[in-house]
């Protein structure tokens, strides 16, 4: 008989404490099952069991034996779960919580074309900045930033890299100038997005000469929302550090300009988020996969990345 099969009938001898228990639960003789359990001790040249008239008790080899064996199976089970899992076409809700800028600019058009494919998932996309509780909320997956994406109990799969650039208005630049690298900022009009990560009194770029970090003239305007400020660089009221997939449209459309087009800043992984017992969830999967490998233009950075863990 197969050692694996061998194997799930010692374990079932063990739980139900009886050879003839297991031979009438799936419908064998009981001499089928007992042949089982001595192959297995023959092959492993130990014996396993200690039979008795009224009972059967494990022997030392025995129990070290039925934990491999239950773990061996586990993994056995696992896979063959996962195979199946991966045909299956996802179908269902799928409930998305996104960083509020990226959910507006890069995940909308993502569910749009992940429905191309998938017309069974309907989506309920939730914007906020702060990352809900998954699990008490009710969400399938979150997609999140570096700096939020870490807790026990959650898987996370890497999307893409954003990060943001300086940006003014043509009018802006027309009467202002077009400052050629960090350190001519301090001549400027710098508008600050109020944000956890970013301070107020500074902004740090990488670019040709490493990274630099500059200090900024008294703000003038500052806002908690990259869009809201997006419109206010639209408008000619200064200068202002933006999320590359803010800026993308804007600068597409002519009524923003990137300066400093040799330096960036902030750099930012963006993960999507979900419960490790969900991981093989097809919903789940099948959007991980779609937002990683389908950055859409949005200048998030593909790459090919191992920065996938649980």
């Amino acid at each position: 008989m197969d050692t694996f099969q061998n194997m799930r009938l010692f374990v079932s001898v063990v739980e139900a404490g009886s050879f003839t228990a297991v031979a009438q639960n799936l419908g064998i003789s009981t001499a089928r099952v007992s042949r089982a359990v001595s192959g297995l001790e023959s092959r492993l040249r130990a014996r396993l069991l200690e039979r008795s008239a009224r009972r059967i008790a494990l022997t030392d080899a025995g129990g070290r034996y039925l934990e491999r064996c239950e773990q061996i199976l586990a993994c056995i089970d696992e896979a063959e779960a996962e195979a199946k899992e991966f045909r299956a076409r996802p179908n269902g809700k799928l409930r998305i919580h996104a960083m509020t800028s990226i959910g507006m600019h890069y995940v909308v058009p993502a569910i749009r074309k992940y429905q191309l494919n998938y017309p069974e998932v309907s989506v309920d996309l939730t914007l906020a900045q702060h990352a809900p509780d998954l699990l008490e909320e009710g969400y399938h997956i979150s997609i999140v930033s570096d700096n939020q994406w870490s807790k026990p109990g959650y898987a996370s799969q890497w999307i893409g890299r954003a990060f943001s650039v300086a940006c003014a208005s043509p009018a802006y630049l027309e009467k202002h100038g077009i400052p050629g690298m960090p350190s001519d900022l301090a001549d400027h009009i710098c508008l600050r997005t109020m944000t956890t990560v970013s301070p107020l009194d500074s902004w740090s770029f990488d670019g040709p000469r490493g990274g630099e970090t500059v200090a900024l003239p008294p703000a003038l305007f500052q806002v908690n929302s990259a869009d809201a400020m997006a419109n206010a660089v639209r408008a000619g009221m200064g200068i202002a550090m933006l999320p590359n997939y803010v800026a993308d449209g804007w600068i597409e459309s002519g009524d923003i300009v990137r300066i400093m087009p040799d330096y960036v800043s902030q750099p930012t992984a963006i993960y999507a988020q979900y419960p490790l017992h969900q991981c093989r969830d097809a919903k789940i999967r099948t959007l991980c996969d779609f937002l990683r490998d389908h950055p859409l233009g949005l200048l998030l950075t593909h790459e090919t990345s191992s920065e996938s863990t649980a």
